[in-house]
C-alpha cells in the first residue's frame, strides 16, 4: 500500500552544496539530474538563486548558488526522459533580487522555495506573494523552528494560513534535533495554526534520525518530503533518497537510477568531501545547536575527532546562553 498524494523533492545539489560552496562539477549535477528524472521523483532542487553581492561573490561561490537560467537549461537539456521533475530553486531572505525575477514562462524553473527564520516570516510571505504572481509554485521553509519561542512560531504560522499564494508550508529540522515525538508535536502545531496549508518536511541526520523522522512526518499526514542522494547535505546530511523511495512502495518510483549514481558519482565524491553522521554532529543535534561549530570542528585536522572536548565546550556554551 502507498499514499498516492505523497510527493518527493530531491534537494541533493542545493543542500549538498552547503558542504563545498556549491563547487559541484557540471558533469556531477547532470548525472544527479538524470538519476532524478529516471527515478520518478516529483521535484529537483537544482540550487539557490542568490544575488551576486560582496557576501556572495561569484568568484568564490559555485554556479549552483546563483542558478542562472542558461545554466539550468543546459542541465535540463542534457537528459531526455518521459518524466521530467519540476525544477525548484531556493531563495534566501535578504540575499535575492526580486526585481530581476521573470515570469515563469520565461524561465526554466517551476517552484521557488523561500527560506525564512521565524523572525522574518512576514518578509518570506511577501516574497511568496511576488513569486506566485509570476506563476511559480511556492513553499515557505521555516528554518530552525526548534530554536524558536513557540508563541512567536504560532503567530507566524497564523500569518501563513491566510496566504492563498503559498502552496506548501515546511517544517524544517535545521539542527537535526528532533525525535519522532517532536515531529508529531510540531506537525500538530502547524496544523493548529495553519490548517489551510499542505505541509512539507525537511530533516537533517545529526542524530541518525532523518529517515525515521521523515517516516513519522508521513504518518502525521505530511505529503511533500525532502531527501538527498546518499543523504548528502550540510554536516550530517539529510534523509537518504534511496531509503525513502524504497519505503514509499509507490510503483511510479524507481530506485535503481539512484543506486547507479551513488556508485558512479557519490562514492568517488566521498574521497574529497565529508558528510554523514559522526559523534560531533550527534552532539550538536542533541543540544539543538546550529551545526556550524560542529562543521568547524570537523574541519580541524588536529581536533576533528575530539568528541569529548567538543561536548564539554558545547555544554559550557549552552549553559552560558541559558544563564
Amino acid at each position: 500500500m502507498y499514499r498516492k498524494e505523497i510527493k518527493v523533492l530531491d534537494c541533493t545539489i542545493r543542500d549538498g552544496g552547503l558542504i563545498n560552496n556549491y563547487q559541484f562539477s557540471e558533469t556531477f549535477v547532470k548525472a544527479v539530474y538524470a538519476a532524478a528524472c529516471d527515478s520518478g521523483v516529483d521535484y529537483f532542487e537544482i540550487g539557490k538563486k542568490l544575488a551576486d553581492s560582496d557576501s556572495y561573490p561569484r568568484d568564490k561561490w559555485g554556479v549552483w548558488n546563483f542558478c542562472d537560467d542558461d545554466v539550468i537549461r543546459e542541465v535540463i537539456d542534457s537528459h531526455e526522459c518521459e518524466h521530467r521533475p519540476k525544477i525548484a530553486v531556493m531563495f534566501d531572505i535578504g540575499r535575492i533580487d526580486l526585481k530581476a525575477l521573470k515570469p515563469i514562462d520565461q524561465t526554466p524553473f517551476d517552484m521557488i522555495r523561500v527560506a525564512s527564520y521565524v523572525a522574518d516570516i512576514n518578509k518570506g510571505i511577501d516574497v511568496v506573494k511576488t513569486c506566485k504572481e509570476l506563476g511559480y509554485e511556492t513553499t515557505l521553509n521555516i528554518m530552525a523552528p526548534s530554536a524558536a519561542i513557540e508563541r512567536d512560531l504560532a503567530e507566524g504560522l497564523e500569518e501563513t494560513n491566510e496566504v492563498a499564494q503559498l502552496d506548501y508550508l515546511y517544517l524544517v529540522d535545521s539542527y537535526g534535533a528532533f525525535y519522532s515525538e517532536q515531529v508529531t508535536s510540531y506537525v500538530e502545531l502547524y496544523k493548529k495554526y495553519a490548517p489551510n496549508k499542505p505541509l512539507g518536511f525537511h530533516g537533517h541526520n545529526n542524530q541518525q534520525l532523518a529517515f525515521s523522522n521523515t517516516q513519522q512526518a508521513i504518518i502525521d499526514g505530511v505529503n511533500l518530503l525532502d531527501a538527498t542522494v546518499n543523504g548528502i547535505g550540510r554536516g550530517a546530511g539529510n534523509c537518504n533518497l534511496e531509503l525513502l523511495l524504497n519505503f514509499l512502495k509507490n510503483p511510479k518510483f524507481d530506485v535503481r537510477p539512484i543506486y547507479k549514481v551513488i556508485q558512479e558519482q557519490m562514492v568517488p565524491l566521498r574521497e574529497t568531501i565529508e558528510w554523514g553522521f559522526n559523534d560531533i554532529y550527534g552532539i550538536s543535534g542533541y543540544l539543538n545547536q546550529h551545526p556550524r561549530a560542529a562543521m568547524r570542528q570537523r574541519g580541524d585536522d588536529e581536533n576533528r575527532d575530539h568528541c569529548y572536548d567538543f561536548y564539554l565546550e558545547s555544554r559550557r556554551l549552552d549553559d552560558a546562553a541559558m544563564s
